[in-house]
């Protein structure tokens, strides 16, 4: 098709500005003929009611601090130098007199390890998350500690900030004797967001599980959740929640919590530590750098699937280790009772309440089953035959006993390479029913794969996308995802579930970008992507109606770009480069006799000429690209000598470098010295060609070259060749699924138009007799539009469009996801 320049009429240009629905890119007036093509009459796939759901996992404190609605950091004074080198005991905690944290046999009970003796006359002030504790003016907050006295005393429990109070102090008198739990009530008198939590006490005494939590949780449950999070989650209306990991899951030690193991901290995620009362829940180390304190756990997990109506879907350890550990368990015993363990969850789950785990469950407040159907087994998992020999195990043992539970495997970290394609078969062989896939990769990556599932084995095991996103929270980033689920949509008979990933972050402890949904102790919004998941979420429909549309011209012209050279958390020395056009003739020679000054250092790190070599020095540093040429340059061979000298991986050699955020590396003994493997950035954002396992030796000397051709890539190492690739997918914009709602009997016309221009669109609906009138919900912004608490970019405009019949003409806005839910008569 060709792009003409045209003008709106001044009816449709009026409607679209004062929607919001033009954001005004330099070329607002371009245009780019488009058509689609419906058959009403024809059947797709069918779309379960379980399509797209959430994962949870705690990274950027998602539970403690954030969902899990208790206001009080390190209540229980668990923190260690386990879970963060920076911590203590009495991290969050200032000590006004004398307190000391003590472990001993006085403590709370065995898994509660540590209380706080406080002495008489002294105070202890918690400084809560962010930056500190939140109240609102009216609402009630209630306070609980377990206290155990020598005499009877009484404790001083306020609430202040530095203008002073915030609600009326309490008094809460301490019998004599053990320990017992005391409660009071606040109720804030104006609204902050910097509070202060202080117990003092006349008398020496000891604490234990110090809490704050607002009355107002959602649907009212004490141990509850965040409110104003939850109901985010409750308003995507999705069809399954994934918990609780994620790395969480296949990290660590695979031993429990107990006086054998030695109290071990550094576990995975095992969900009996997580349930019964939360005083007698066990600590860990999180593996994203801090302390998980179990009070949302299994239960709280469950009750919120049940409560949203959604489909809870657990994942239990393999005892495989992931996330660049990589070790497999051999520990019979151990792996006997995990997969017990198992089996205990599924009965504690959906087991009648007079049986052992049933039991528990209804004294924790559900007498009826959660109706658990399905389950996965490990996460990530980079050593596949040692993973899948364990899943066989445990889908043996869980088949046994509960037949109708679904078991979900996995795929490994990335979504292609000789881990995937291997774990892959394996799971094709052994006819497992759904593989999870997990990938985060740059935004181009989604445009060109959108048709990924189109050519998967539709007798194979289904597919379930547990964890995607395209690596951003701009609107670019929302677009280019939402291109990428329509082809989920018309592959719905294989892709089963989908999810992205993570869902939360505290805006002041992220370890992870991107995220769904960005908050602090006061306030939280919608990410760009958020807005984009919720429309597809809330316009599923049961049944894909076939379509096709053209595509937008695409002329992909030769890999162009200058060459350069890096390491990643490594130091190591390069010599003698070369770069040669395709008839031979030098570009670039440089053995660094004479300095360094071809190259230009655009990364971090530190770049010396020593020895006749350019070494790079700095082992901590990451990315500490140098550049030499010209970003013109196309069909070359480079040709470089590397050494590693100390460090984590290998070295990294570039080419097709247009810029620092635009360009190809060879990632040479990459990812902790396991992989090698070809990435390419594009807007910063980068995903992976083609990889294989290797690792590099320190001190050897390697020879590399690499042969641009055109869009194809060769690439040797040590004159032998490593593998190649042809980068000709072309990024379309322009994307769309009809889909069928069943019970309103409407034609969900979704499309997807992520570029700068307008995409004029012949629709034609085949013999469908429908009504003239759509609704119309469009999220339009610019391409580098990002949401934040005090700016809201992104935001879904809804109108309608009078002008529908069997073939009828739309313009979709430049950037712009739109949906024309269209009733049938």
């Amino acid at each position: 098709m060709s792009r003409t320049r045209w003008r709106l009429g001044l009816g449709a240009t009026a409607f679209l500005v004062a929607a919001g629905l033009v954001p005004a890119p330099a070329h607002a007036e371009d245009v780019t003929d488009y058509a689609i093509t419906v058959d009403p009459a024809a059947k797709g796939a069918k779309i379960d009611d379980t399509m797209y759901g959430v994962f949870f996992e705690d990274i950027n404190r998602a539970a403690d601090g954030g969902l899990y609605a208790e206001l009080v950091q390190n209540r229980s004074f668990e923190y260690s130098t386990a879970d963060n080198s920076s911590y203590t005991p009495l991290t969050s905690w200032t000590v006004d007199g004398t307190a000391q944290v003590v472990n001993d046999a006085g403590r709370l009970n065995e898994r509660n390890r540590n209380y706080l003796s406080l002495a008489a006359g002294s105070a202890v002030t918690n400084a809560g998350y962010n930056t500190g504790i939140h109240v609102d003016e009216g609402k009630k907050y209630d306070f609980s500690v377990w206290a155990r006295a020598d005499a009877g005393t009484a404790l001083t429990v306020s609430l202040q900030d530095a203008d002073g109070t915030l609600a009326t102090a309490r008094r809460v008198a301490v019998a004599k004797g053990g320990w017992a739990r005391y409660k009071a009530t606040f109720t804030a008198t104006r609204t902050g967001s910097n509070g202060r939590l202080t117990v003092s006490s006349s008398a020496a005494t000891a604490l234990d599980m110090v809490s704050l939590f607002p009355r107002d949780t959602y649907r009212g449950e004490p141990n509850g959740l965040r409110k104003d999070l939850a109901e985010k989650i409750a308003a995507l209306h999705p069809g399954f929640v994934r918990f609780p990991g994620g790395c969480l899951v296949n990290t660590g030690s695979m031993e429990d919590y107990s006086e054998t193991s030695g109290w071990q901290r550094k576990r995975s995620y095992q969900w009996k530590d997580t349930v019964g009362p939360v005083e007698q829940r066990a600590t860990n180390a999180n593996f994203w750098g801090y302390n998980q304190s179990y009070g949302l756990g299994y239960y709280e997990y469950f009750r919120l699937s049940e409560d949203i109506g959604a489909m809870p879907l657990p994942v239990v350890p393999a005892l495989v280790t992931g996330c660049g550990q990589n070790q497999a368990v051999v520990d019979e015993a151990l792996l006997k009772r995990h997969i017990q363990d198992t089996l205990d969850l599924i009965e504690f789950a959906n087991g009648p309440a007079s049986s052992t785990w049933g039991r528990k469950r209804a004294q924790m407040g559900h007498p009826k089953p959660f109706h658990l159907t399905h389950i996965e087994v490990g996460n990530e998992e980079n050593l596949p035959n040692e993973f899948f020999a364990r899943f066989k195990e445990f889908r043996a043992a869980i088949q046994a006993k509960h037949p109708d539970i679904q078991v979900i495997s996995n795929s490994g970290p990335d979504d292609s390479g000789t881990t995937f394609d291997t774990v892959w078969q394996l799971n094709k062989d052994a006819k497992v029913d759904m593989v999870d896939e997990h990938y985060y990769n740059s935004p181009q990556w989604f445009l060109q794969n959108n048709d990924r599932y189109d050519s998967y084995d539709r007798s194979g095991p289904k597919v379930f996308l547990g964890e995607y996103a395209s690596q951003g929270n701009t609107f670019k980033n929302g677009l280019t995802e939402a291109a990428f689920m329509t082809g989920l949509e018309r592959n719905a008979d294989v892709v089963k579930l989908a999810s992205y990933a993570p869902l939360f972050a505290n805006e002041d402890y992220v370890q992870w970008r991107p995220d769904l949904v960005w908050f602090n102790n006061h306030a939280s919004w919608n990410s760009a992507n958020y807005e984009v998941q919720k429309l597809f979420m809330n316009n599923v429909g049961d049944r894909v109606v076939p379509s096709t549309a053209t595509g937008t011209p695409s002329l992909l012209a030769p890999i162009t770009g200058a060459v350069g050279l890096s390491t990643w958390a490594t130091t190591a020395a390069y010599d003698d480069v070369t770069v040669t056009d395709a008839d031979g003739r030098a570009l670039l020679t440089d053995d660094f006799s004479s300095g360094a000054s071809q190259w230009t250092h655009t990364g971090g790190g530190s770049w010396s000429v020593q020895d006749g070599q350019y070494v790079q020095t700095d082992v901590s540093a990451e990315n500490t690209m140098v550049s030499a040429g010209d970003p013109s340059w196309h069909d070359y061979d480079l040709k470089v000598k590397a050494t590693k000298e100390a460090g984590k991986e290998g070295f990294l050699v570039a080419f097709g470098v247009k810029n620092t955020g635009n360009y190809y590396w060879w990632n040479i003994g990459g990812w902790n010295n396991t992989q090698s493997a070809v990435e390419q950035a594009v807007d910063g954002g980068k995903s992976t060609l083609v990889s294989k396992p290797g690792s590099v030796e320190t001190g050897r000397t390697y020879d590399i070259d690499v042969k641009v051709r055109g869009r194809q890539v060769t690439l040797y190492l040590d004159g032998q060749e490593w593998g190649s690739f042809t980068d000709d997918k072309p990024a379309e914009p322009f994307r769309q699924v009809v889909t069928k709602d069943q019970k309103t009997g409407d034609l969900i016309v979704k499309v997807v138009n992520a570029q700068n221009a307008a995409a004029r669109t012949a629709i034609d609906l085949g013999r469908a007799k429908v009504a003239s009138k759509a609704r119309v919900t469009t999220l339009a912004a610019a391409p580098d539009a990002v949401n934040s608490e005090t700016s809201i970019a992104v935001a879904p405009v809804r109108s309608t469009f009078d002008g529908v019949a069997g073939k009828f003409s739309y313009t979709f806005p430049a950037n712009s996801v739109t949906f024309l839910r269209i009733r049938q008569k």
